[in-house]
């Protein structure tokens, strides 16, 4: 019989072997790493494609991103309208500000952006129709 408790003492065939065959993965064991890599590559969540695209927007533009206005998945990703602060004024209600249309790809990768309208801070739209 071997010592199990000398680590220096070698192990008989049949003991050998026990310990090979509980390192091999079980097929259970298989199948939960599959799952796992399956959710390490899954989508990125609402909040990491708002963060992204703030972030991606402001690396281009040199501006922080104030506030998403609007939000939706689209056929082929995300479609954002994003507020910016573009010159700041004394007083604040005077500093303009701007919506941009940002366009991400499924990913959260930034595919496209455009200015959509220009304002004063302080100054409210138009009523417009169809809400917006």
């Amino acid at each position: 019989m071997a010592n199990t408790e000398d680590p220096d003492e070698p192990l008989s065939s049949q003991e050998s072997q026990d310990s090979h065959e509980s390192r091999k993965p079980t097929r259970s064991t298989r199948s939960t790493k599959r799952a796992e890599s399956t959710r390490t590559a899954k989508r990125p969540t609402a909040m990491e494609i708002l963060r992204q695209a703030r972030g991606q927007l402001a690396e281009l533009t040199g501006m922080e991103a104030e506030s998403v206005t609007s939000f939706e998945q689209t056929d082929e990703g995300w479609s954002l309208e994003v507020e910016v602060l573009e010159l700041e004024r004394v007083p604040d209600t005077m500093s303009l500000m701007a919506s941009y249309q940002v366009e991400l790809d499924s990913d959260g990768q930034l595919t496209g952006y455009r200015r959509v309208r220009r304002y004063e801070r302080g100054r409210s739209d138009a009523r417009r129709s169809g809400g917006r």
